[in-house]
Parts: structure tokens; sequence; C-alpha cells
């Protein structure tokens, strides 16, 4: 006879979901195309790219076609080291870091099914990516790690999707300011992790009027001309590299101030950006189309 093998917390939570459940049947999918991705990135893969991506929230586990495109991304991708990610659900000053070690996770939303909120997504021990990131920042600048602070929603849910498996060290850096110049910098300074195993990650949201919604977007038979027109402008701009354009996107995009009523949900794509080799070269849009009304962009950037 076989011995059974442990549940860790983040499998024992998932065992919990509804059979019939779209999360239930993503991870079904995941299993049946192999609990291994792609072999761990090795110094023979080179750097990793840089991404931004549109995170949705809690309601993206019922999105199954969104849902298999975030996980076919990560597929694409040699397994990283760690994973350290930026998210637009922690604006905080000075820049901080999330606990290295598996924490309680943020559950910053309301309104959803109480199994959201029971969630668990227990990943290893990032202390070794926190000696890294600390090591790259100025002394300017210190690192301060908040011990008892788990992953909010912009980070562990889109992860949650594409490493299921919760088998990749990860650790959240704060956003602490929204200027794009600082933020350029910032990503800039973490460029190094890349050719280091360590997948870059901004998260957000390419367009995220939430309070202009219709109900009509809501149940997804309109988008609304504020998120087509902002989200085509972005396109065009990220296609061309064309930084300054992005960083002007107060006055010249079309769309605002809908697209984003307040920044944070855009600005961690200058993180993105910063980190990529040449933030000026065009990237490679990974997800499009829409959501709820919103873009779902995503890109990566080498």
């Amino acid at each position: 006879m076989t011995p059974s093998i442990p549940l860790s917390s983040t499998a024992a939570a998932d065992a919990r979901i509804p059979a019939a459940h779209p999360f239930a049947a993503h991870l079904r999918r995941v299993a049946a195309a192999g609990t291994v991705a792609r072999p761990r990135w090795t110094p023979a893969d080179g750097a990793l790219p840089s991404l931004f991506l549109s995170h949705g929230a809690p309601m993206l586990f019922e999105m199954a076609d969104w849902m298999t495109e975030l996980h076919d991304w990560a597929r694409a991708l040699p397994t990283p080291k760690a994973i350290l990610i930026v998210s637009a659900h922690w604006e905080s000053a000075p820049l901080s870091i999330s606990s290295t070690r598996p924490a309680e996770l943020v559950y910053d939303f309301g309104g959803f099914d109480p199994m959201y909120s029971a969630m668990r997504y227990d990943t290893p021990d990032a202390a070794d990516l926190a000696r890294q990131v600390a090591a790259l920042m100025p002394d300017s600048e210190p690192v301060h790690e908040h011990r008892s602070r788990g992953l909010d929603h912009g980070a562990w849910v889109p992860l949650k999707i594409m490493y299921p498996e919760a088998d990749v060290p990860v650790l959240q850096l704060s956003m602490p300011t929204h200027d794009s110049t600082r933020l350029l910098a910032l990503g800039e300074r973490l460029r190094a992790l890349r050719e280091q195993g360590v997948l870059v990650i901004g998260s957000g949201y390419m367009t995220h009027g939430l309070p202009f919604l219709t109900r009509s977007d809501w149940t997804g038979a309109t988008t609304p001309g504020w998120s087509a027109d902002f989200d085509a402008w972005a396109a065009d701009a990220l296609a061309r590299g064309d930084v300054d354009e992005l960083a002007r996107f107060r006055s010249a995009a079309p769309g605002m101030p809908y697209a984003h009523p307040t920044v944070e949900h855009y600005t961690p794509l200058f993180v993105t950006l910063g980190a990529a080799a040449d933030p000026t070269a065009p990237v490679t849009t990974t997800i499009d189309g829409y959501a709820l009304g919103l873009s779902k962009r995503s890109f990566q950037a080498a």
C-alpha cells in the first residue's frame, strides 16, 4: 500500500474547492498537463523577461479562458528560481518587502464567496531573494521588511493560477511612488535579478475604471469606449517602445480619467519596463481582450 503524502496547506485548501468550480477544473487541467511546467531556470536560459499582467480579482478564479491564458504563459517560460512582484495594492514608502516566509494572505476584497478568503498560497522561504533585492538598492533607499505581511490579491491571485503548485519563492515589493521616472529607475535596479532566474512582475490592470462600468459592461455584453480607447493607445505606444508617451498618460491617453480614476493599476507597468534590457524596445503582448469591460492586456519585455 502506498503511504499517503500529507497535503500542503495550499493543496489542502484547494482540495476543499467544489469540483464543479472553474478553478477546480483549472487545477485538473494543470495536473493533466504535468506538474512540472518546464525545467527550472539555469544560466543557459539567459535572462528571464519582465512581465506586466492584468490581475483581475477573486472573480478571475471563475474565468476559465483567462486562467488558461495565464497558466499557458507561465508554462512557456522556464520555471523561475523566485518571483518578485510589485502589485497595485501595496502603495507604501519607504520601499518595503513582504514577509520572506509564508504569512497570512491579504484578503483585500469584499463581497465575494467566503471560499476565496480561505484560499492559501504558501510558497517557499524567500529570504535569499530578499537579500538580493536589498543588495541592489542604494544606501539612500533601504528596504524594510514587513514580517507579518503576506501577499495581497494583486500578487497571489494571478500567481496561484500561473504557479498553482506554490513551489516557487515569492516576494512582494511595495510601490513607493507613482512617478514614472522613479519607477523606471526602480525597475532598472531590479534588472540584474532577471539574469539570476528571478521573474520580475508588475501587477496591475490595463484599464480599471470600476466606478464607470454599466450593468451591460459587467455582463460582458459591451466594452466601454473609454476602456477600448485607452487600451488601443497603450498598445500602440508599447508596440513602438514609446516610454515617454506612456508616461504622459494623464494628459495624452484617450479615455482618461475614466480608464484610471486612480493610477495604481497602471503605474506598475513602469517597473516592468525599467527591468527590461531596453525599456524602449517593443514588448510582446501575451494576453489581450476584455473582462467585465476592462482591458486584460498583459505583456512581457525582454
